[in-house]
């Protein structure tokens, strides 16, 4: 099967990483860290992703470089003859569609503010002022439904360009330039009068804030998004991994895709949590930080509005690259099982993904009676709980056991894969702590979060 590859090691790593990259570091991360406690929450974070994401990045990109498919054909492939790993693509799947169902709408969101900074909509405005045009945004569906078709509309047309020409080149792009553009604001974030006890709360670590949470619902908070912002258990790594030649050992290029994703989460955290401070917002108060923090960063700085503008401009590059990765991953499903075009597979998936994301994207107005969790909950916490505290974790379950059962493809044949070519090698030594450990603290942690969470 010829299968069309990346053309450069740099487009893989930055693809790789633009799917980590996103809302997971920008709109997510802050907000977390801001609620369990900052710098004591940022080093257990810190821990759940070289611990436990890591080897399952390496085993994601080694199931789809072995396989050289994506999650659709990947297990059939590998699996001994009769066993039905094979059937896990299914719930995969499902993951892909279930994260896209909400990420496109904070896409939608990013786009709009990209939109109305450039107008000069926040300037002159207090912060509750800022806090009352989010809130005035969440209650127009036909404004939101607009730019969701625009950011579900641009990704499929990226893909539907093809791997090089399309995904590689146009992410390459946004992606350095996001980067560039980071460094910048949060320099500019650590001289901001008022700020440093932003710093404080972001970079001392205080582990009286995890008693006052519980350690149980911490970790469980730093690993679920370790594994949200990584997209790691659903197979939107897995798909790269089939683009690549044998040319390096995948550890490394996993490290360098975790480096890069968390340099971007703490890059968002040196920018918001000094601004919190400075401003007088609360910087666990929930998804809506970016939205309320940024645009009053952006209202006190020389020539703010455009920094704000190119800001949400780079923001929807970070949420855009996330969605084209995905995209990618659920077209070449289509692609894999029924032999069909890019183009015919974006034709078909656009208009499901659309009518999916429609729950959450009404969830805010509409649909707001509906309280799946409890009160104050949405449509979008349904969501995001199915995905992040179930999915992803189990997923990466399955691929965990997978690379190291004799049942499964075996951690012979995943070593052998996973060392092909130049680079840091996997340690063949892990093998008993990749085997068993790591799977019962998923397994522990995954019940605590239930307990934790309905508690």
């Amino acid at each position: 099967m010829n299968r069309e590859k990346f053309a450069s090691r740099l487009g893989f790593i930055l693809i790789s990483a633009g799917c980590a990259i996103g809302l997971g570091n920008v709109w997510r991360f802050p907000y977390i860290v801001g609620a369990y406690g900052g710098a004591a929450f940022v080093l257990i974070y810190l821990a759940c992703l070289l611990g436990l994401g890591l080897p399952v990045i390496v085993m994601e990109f080694a199931v789809g470089r072995g396989s050289q498919r994506s999650i659709a054909q990947s297990f059939d492939v590998l699996e001994p003859k009769g066993t039905k790993w094979h059937i896990f693509k299914w719930f995969g799947m499902a993951g892909n569609y279930l994260l896209m169902m909400f990420y496109t709408t904070i896409t939608g969101w990013i786009l709009l503010y990209f939109v109305k900074m450039a107008k000069g909509d926040f300037e002159g405005l207090d912060p509750d002022g800022v806090g009352a045009e989010f809130g005035a945004m969440l209650g127009k569906p036909g404004l939101m439904i607009v730019f969701l078709v625009i950011a579900v509309g641009l990704g499929f047309f990226i893909c539907s360009l093809g791997l090089q020409a399309g995904v590689e080149k146009i992410t390459k792009v946004m992606m350095l330039c996001l980067l560039f553009l980071m460094i910048i604001l949060a320099v500019h974030s650590l001289f901001l009068e008022g700020g440093k006890p932003g710093l404080d709360f972001y970079l001392r670590p205080d582990f009286s804030k995890i008693q006052e949470a519980g350690l149980g619902q911490v970790v469980f908070a730093a690993l679920g998004q370790s594994f949200f912002t990584l997209s790691i258990g659903i197979g939107s790594m897995a798909i790269f991994g089939s683009y690549i030649d044998k040319e390096r050992r995948l550890t490394g290029e996993a490290l360098n895709v975790l480096i890069l994703d968390t340099f971007v989460a703490l890059m968002a955290g040196l920018i918001i949590f000094p601004a919190c401070f400075a401003y007088g917002i609360e910087p666990g108060q929930g998804p809506s930080l970016i939205f309320i923090t940024l645009p009053n960063v952006f209202n006190n700085m020389a020539m703010g509005r455009f920094w704000g503008t190119l800001f949400f401009l780079f923001m929807s590059f970070a949420a855009m690259s996330t969605v084209v990765a995905v995209f990618q991953n659920i077209m070449s499903f289509a692609m894999d099982i029924t032999g069909c075009s890019a183009k015919k597979a974006a034709y078909v998936n656009l208009p499901i993904i659309l009518v999916l994301s429609l729950p959450c994207l009404l969830g805010f107005n509409v649909l707001s009676w509906i309280e799946p969790l409890g009160a104050g909950t949405g449509v979008l916490d349904l969501e995001d709980f199915i995905v992040s505290n179930n999915l992803l974790p189990l997923g990466s379950l399955v691929y965990l056991l997978f690379c190291t059962s004799r049942y499964g493809w075996g951690f012979k044949n995943f070593l052998a894969e996973a060392n092909e070519g130049k680079g840091l090698r996997f340690p063949e030594g892990l093998k008993i702590y990749v085997s068993f450990i790591v799977p019962i603290i998923l397994i522990v942690i995954f019940i605590q979060g239930y307990i934790s969470f309905f508690g």
